[in-house]
């Protein structure tokens, strides 16, 4: 799937920023429903099922395995 278009790289920084301060306050117990949540208000922005579908099975594909420096034992 090809971007309709790029944000500048200063404005995904300040994008990053703030959707993970975002998740931060969320909290854990929240934070995936937050993450459904705000990626269903994004597809409806987008309009395209087919297009929202792609993405989600991109994102799946490529989904990372956790760094090993995060704090998985919640420690």
């Amino acid at each position: 799937m090809e971007a309709v278009s790029a944000l500048p790289a200063e404005a995904r920084d300040r994008l990053y920023a703030a959707c993970a301060q975002a998740i931060t306050e969320a909290g854990p117990a929240r934070e995936a429903l937050f993450l459904a949540r705000l990626a269903l208000l994004l597809m409806e922005q987008v309009g395209d099922e087919a297009r929202c579908q792609e993405a989600l099975a991109q994102a799946l594909h490529a989904l990372p395995l956790p760094s090993l420096s995060s704090n998985q034992n919640g420690d």
